[in-house]
């Protein structure tokens, strides 16, 4: 018999806030040893009462909106019951009954088509903290530090068919929120729930559910969907076991999923309204703030990088990093041309950083920087061998280009007797590249260009040294 597979996802995204969504604490990133980054209010102490923190509203309203969902203009947060030592009170603060936004949907590309994936919900929740376990000790610690941080839980339907849709989907949804500015996903803040079945194909019934909790790598997450529809498939046609709804968990070592816990229903968690914390109301104001401030979209910015000229390679480039793109833009603004912007922003500032074992990402330097030393080769005031090498000194030594300049003497006008008078003594002392050249060997040219360069010490104009060079040895002749 053939089956079909059906997943559900449920998605949990830390946001970007400074502080986490029901005190004035950092978010865990700034943590720097356990339980450093707490309050009263967060671990829970009695006599303590939460404030929503509006900007976390504001990021999970613009997640709903790029996920084409319907913003609930009235929102309240509820209390999910259950007992676990990285909880403090012994209940999650979330949202079931009104959640901030409903009914969205993604549309994922895959090998044969594009598929339209469901959005059920996204909700804002509070993150649980961190169990440390020390077999050596045989004890658990408790790091309260991730308590309290602002979640969404992005829910989607029961739409995926295969895991390629599923990996697709993550991976647009990873670059959507970066991009947007709405979470990093990276290091744990981006993390999923998998809820697998299967189905004779043809059938609408849903067939008995597993969740496997907490994956965070792409690659865990395909080989955990393989496994489960192979256990899946093995129990019904050749009932290796009873199929169970329950929780689950990957073994990355062993390559498998263990039982954890039978799955727990709405009645389990005892779900009634927090009555600490006020409903949150957007008004129409307020939803129109929002959406003013929101990025452009990686497709708008895609649109607007073709219309510049940009190739395909270069605006999947930008496109990758928020940080690039803001760059950019700000280089073009001052004047410089976007194709020539976006070569020394890809080519020369990646290089650069690759040299010191960094990737394009980790780019850090000022776009009146980058516009400045464009602004000087393309006025012939510097050659582009010197605009890489002030390049190199603002991006390594966070020095002033203006500054760096000046100091070396960079900028200095290399008068055409001084070429002239350059190009005649190398052509003296390499008689044999002279002659090699004049024998029809273009690229000992390029050696007597290279000692000239480098007598000058790259102040020359290299167009000029290049005339003045070709002309001295057809005298020669």
């Amino acid at each position: 018999m053939k089956y079909e597979v059906v997943i559900g996802l449920e998605t949990h995204v830390e946001l970007s806030t400074k502080s986490k969504i029901f005190c004035a604490c950092g978010g865990h990133s700034e943590a720097n040893e356990p339980n450093d980054c707490v309050c009263p209010a967060c671990c829970g102490m009695p006599g303590m009462l939460p404030v929503t923190n509006r900007h976390a509203v504001e990021l999970a309203v613009q997640a709903g909106i790029m996920l084409n969902c319907k913003i609930n203009q009235y929102a309240t947060f509820d209390k999910k019951s259950y007992y676990y030592p990285d909880l403090p009170c012994a209940y999650q603060i979330t949202q079931w009954f009104h959640p901030i936004c409903t009914e969205g949907y993604v549309d994922v590309p895959t090998k044969s088509g594009t598929s339209r994936i469901g959005i059920k919900q996204i909700h804002m929740e509070e993150d649980a903290g961190k169990l440390v376990h020390d077999d050596w000790a045989d004890v658990t610690y408790v790091d309260f530090n991730r308590t309290s941080v602002p979640l969404i839980e992005i829910v989607s339907k029961p739409d995926f068919r295969s895991a390629e849709e599923v990996l697709n989907y993550l991976d647009k949804l990873k670059s959507m929120l970066r991009f947007g500015g709405i979470s990093e996903c990276e290091e744990g803040a981006m993390r999923c729930d998998v809820n697998i079945s299967i189905r004779p194909e043809g059938t609408e019934e849903l067939g008995v559910r597993s969740e496997i909790k907490n994956m965070s790598s792409l690659a865990s997450i395909e080989r955990a969907i393989k496994y489960e529809v192979a256990r899946h498939t093995d129990a019904l046609e050749r009932h290796t076991e009873t199929l169970v709804q329950e929780t689950r968990r990957w073994d990355d070592m062993k390559n498998r999923t263990f039982a954890m816990r039978n799955k727990e229903t709405a009645a389990d968690y005892r779900y009634f309204p927090d009555p600490n914390l006020m409903p949150v109301v957007v008004d129409d104001a307020w939803l129109a703030e929002i959406k003013n401030s929101m990025h452009a979209t990686i497709e708008e910015k895609t649109a607007e990088f073709t219309g510049m000229g940009l190739s395909a390679q270069d605006i999947a480039s930008l496109v990758s990093e928020r940080k690039l793109c803001d760059i950019f833009d700000a280089v073009v603004a001052s004047g410089r041309k976007p194709t020539d912007t976006a070569a020394w922003i890809l080519t020369d500032c990646a290089g650069i950083l690759r040299r010191g074992g960094k990737v394009i990402g980790e780019l850090d330097i000022a776009p009146e920087a980058l516009s400045y030393i464009i602004g000087m080769v393309d006025e012939g005031k510097i050659n582009r061998g010197v605009g890489k090498k002030v390049l190199s000194a603002v991006i390594e030594k966070g020095v002033s280009p203006e500054q760096y300049i000046k100091e070396q003497a960079l900028d200095a006008k290399v008068d055409e007797s001084l070429i002239l008078e350059t190009v005649r003594n190398v052509l003296t002392e390499n008689t044999k590249a002279v002659a090699d050249y004049l024998g029809g060997k273009e690229k000992a040219l390029q050696s007597l260009f290279g000692g000239c360069m480098k007598v000058l010490r790259g102040k020359g104009d290299p167009a000029v040294i290049r005339e003045l060079l070709v002309k001295e040895i057809e005298k020669l002749r």
